[in-house]
């Protein structure tokens, strides 16, 4: 079983990387609240819900500023094979603006400053830079 995650962060680096406008990933919840997180913090320009039954896509249009894309890497945290676990004490801190965290929590799946704003832990599932 290929992990949903892993792939689309491989997929969207790649895409900017190759200065793609568009991306295409397999519809998931999980994608899609990721995609819709990309798109509030500015690393994507949109990602919009395409298809119906079992050909649903997220199509997700890159942003780049200057020519120098706004994705630069991506790191999976938590793992199928190893989850990462924190409580909003020890949620990572980023590095500067240009860099998150996103990570699911009992409320929903948000960036690292959400939760540690909303005071809950959960599983980092990836940073972003």
């Amino acid at each position: 079983m290929t992990d949903p995650i892993a792939d689309m962060l491989n997929r969207l680096v790649n895409a900017q990387a190759a200065e793609k406008e568009t991306v295409e990933i397999p519809f998931s919840q999980l994608t899609y609240a990721l995609a819709k997180i990309l798109e509030k913090t500015d690393f994507v320009k949109s990602a919009d819900f395409k298809g119906r039954r079992n050909k649903k896509i997220i199509e997700i249009e890159l942003g780049y500023e200057d020519g120098i894309p706004r994705v630069r890497g991506a790191k999976r945290i938590s793992k199928p094979g190893q989850r990462v676990y924190a409580s909003f004490q020890k949620m990572p801190r980023t590095k500067g603006e240009q860099r998150i965290a996103i990570v699911s929590t009992s409320k929903g799946i948000m960036t690292n400053e959400e939760a540690r704003k909303e005071k809950v832990g959960g599983e980092v599932l990836c940073e972003i830079w």
